[in-house]
């Protein structure tokens, strides 16, 4: 059995040197995270900034995140499917900590980090892994629980943000997309195969 699934391991090592040239580069955190009242004159900062992040510890728990899902997502979806939904997902997250903006939800804070993307795998294990069995904060709860409690944590936490800091909305975006796709992408493949099957 591997440990790290292909697809997972490139991601984990652009994370980290991302990280390195954060630390080594003057204004290269500055360059490219996520401001909201700027995605219409620097688009590209929506897709950059989720490949950066605020701390070390910011990082370690997003890589061990992207660990633990990542893997088992790719395992069971495919390579091509994992990178679709943690790049959509990512974009989405910085899209809907945008809209939170636009709607006066959140102040005009910079945002950075993969937990979006992260949050969008973590919605696809919970449609394709519904029974497993994790720990949240310690206590045992499946992937289906899971992910309806952190739903409703992102949402609070969206509409508390001026205190947390978290960027919530995009926690939440991520959350939506990689449940929503998954949930229609595995339906599309029951369908394709009683299609073929009784076609």
């Amino acid at each position: 059995m591997k440990i790290l699934e292909i697809g997972t391991f490139p991601i984990l090592a652009l994370l980290l040197i991302m990280y390195i040239l954060q630390g080594l580069v003057p204004n290269f955190t500055e360059s490219l995270f996520f401001i909201p009242s700027n995605i219409v004159s620097e688009p590209w900062r929506i897709v950059t900034s989720m490949f950066l992040h605020g701390g070390f510890l910011h990082l370690l728990l997003n890589a061990w995140g992207l660990f633990l899902f990542g893997s088992l997502v790719e395992k069971r979806a495919g390579e091509a499917e994992f990178f679709k939904i943690f790049i959509i997902a990512g974009i989405i997250g910085s899209v809907g900590y945008w809209m939170a903006y636009a709607a006066g939800i959140i102040p005009n804070i910079p945002a950075l980090g993969a937990s979006g993307a992260i949050f969008g795998i973590i919605g696809a294990a919970a449609v394709l892994f519904p029974d497993l069995v994790i720990y949240v904060w310690f206590f045992p709860m499946r992937m289906r629980e899971a992910a309806i409690l952190f739903a409703v944590l992102e949402l609070y936490g969206t509409m508390t943000m001026t205190t947390s800091g978290i960027a919530s909305a995009a926690h939440l975006g991520g959350l939506i997309f990689g449940y929503a796709y998954m949930k229609w992408r595995s339906q599309r493949m029951v369908d394709d195969y009683l299609a073929n099957y009784y076609g």
